[in-house]
C-alpha cells in the first residue's frame, strides 16, 4: 500500500502500481468515490494533472490576467464556463465539484475548510481555472532515471514561498511559490533538459542552489507539502509552483475562493506528451 493512501483494503485502487497504471478518468473515478483523499503525485503516469483555482466570476478576469502575466507558475490549461463545474477541454464530463482529493475554501484570504467535496459551495457564479502541475513532468523524469524523493520518500513534494513577487493583476498580487527537488549537479543540468519540454507545466526551474537567494531560509520547513531528505553532493532544485494562487489569496484576501489542496490535484484526460514541445 502506498504509505500516503487511506483507502480500504476492499479497494481495487489499493496498491501503487496500479495507481500508475490508471487512466486520469480512472483516478477521477477513485477520487470520486472518495476512495482517495490524499496526495495525487505518482498516479495516472503519462496524463496531466492540474492545479484548480475557483473563483465568483467578478474576479475571474482579474485571475485570468494573473495568470497570463504569470504564465511560469500559473500555466492556464483549462477555463470553465461559469457556473458550469465541467472542464470541458481537459476533462470532458469530469465535475470540479467531486473529482479533486481535497478542497482549499478561502474566505478573506483565510482557509476555512478543506472538504473532500463542495457541491454544497458550488453555485451559478463561480468558474474555474486549471493550471498545469509539476508532477506532469515527473514521469519524463522517471524515464530520464532522475530521481524524484518526495515519491521515493512516499510523501508529498515540499512547497515554499519566494520572495520573488509575481506581476500584479488588478487588486491580485502575491509571491511566487516553489516546488523542490533534489538532485546532484550533473542530474540537475539533465532536469533543465527534460522538464523544459513542458512549459505547459511549468516548464524548466527557475533556481537552483542557495536558497536563501529566493527567500527560502529552512528547507526542513516547506510552506506547503513535506519536506525531503538533501543528500551529501546534491543542490536544491526549485521549479514555480500553481499553489503561488493560494499565496496570492493569502496576501490579497479576496471574499471567497476556492483551490486544491497542495499536492492533491486534478488528474486531466491530457496526455503528457501532447504537452511537450521540440
Amino acid at each position: 500500500m502506498h504509505p500516503t493512501l487511506s483507502l480500504s483494503t476492499a479497494n481495487p485502487y489499493i496498491m501503487t502500481d496500479h495507481f500508475q497504471d490508471l487512466t486520469g478518468k480512472d483516478v477521477r473515478q477513485a477520487i470520486r468515490e472518495q476512495n482517495i483523499t490524499t496526495p495525487t503525485a505518482g498516479m495516472a503516469h503519462g496524463y496531466a494533472q492540474a492545479n484548480v483555482v475557483i473563483t465568483p466570476r467578478s474576479l475571474a478576469f482579474d485571475f485570468l490576467l494573473f495568470c497570463q502575466r504569470n504564465p511560469k507558475p500559473c500555466p492556464l490549461l483549462d477555463v470553465t464556463e461559469p457556473g458550469i463545474p465541467e472542464p470541458t477541454k481537459a476533462a470532458p464530463g469530469a465535475n470540479l465539484c467531486f473529482d479533486v482529493p481535497r478542497y482549499r475554501v478561502y474566505r478573506k484570504g483565510e482557509l476555512v475548510e478543506e472538504p473532500t467535496q463542495i457541491d454544497h459551495l458550488w453555485n451559478e457564479d463561480l468558474v474555474g481555472f486549471l493550471l498545469g502541475c509539476s508532477f506532469t513532468f515527473e514521469s519524463a523524469m522517471l524515464r530520464a532515471n532522475l530521481p524524484v524523493r518526495h515519491l521515493e520518500e512516499g510523501c508529498n513534494v515540499p512547497m515554499y514561498q519566494t520572495n520573488i513577487p509575481c506581476t500584479s493583476a488588478g487588486s491580485l498580487q502575491g509571491p511566487m511559490v516553489v516546488s523542490m527537488r533534489p538532485l546532484k549537479p550533473v542530474q540537475a543540468i539533465q532536469a533543465v533538459q527534460v522538464t523544459s519540454r513542458y512549459p505547459s507545466v511549468h516548464g524548466a526551474p527557475i533556481h537552483w542552489g542557495d536558497p536563501e537567494a529566493i527567500g527560502i531560509s529552512d528547507l526542513m520547513k516547506p510552506d506547503f507539502g513535506d519536506a525531503v531528505p538533501v543528500h551529501p553532493g546534491e543542490i536544491p532544485v526549485f521549479w514555480a509552483c500553481g499553489v503561488t494562487p493560494q499565496a496570492m489569496v493569502m496576501q490579497t484576501k479576496p471574499d471567497f475562493v476556492i483551490t486544491h489542496s497542495p499536492g492533491c490535484m486534478f488528474v486531466t484526460d491530457i496526455t503528457d506528451e501532447s504537452l511537450a514541445v521540440g
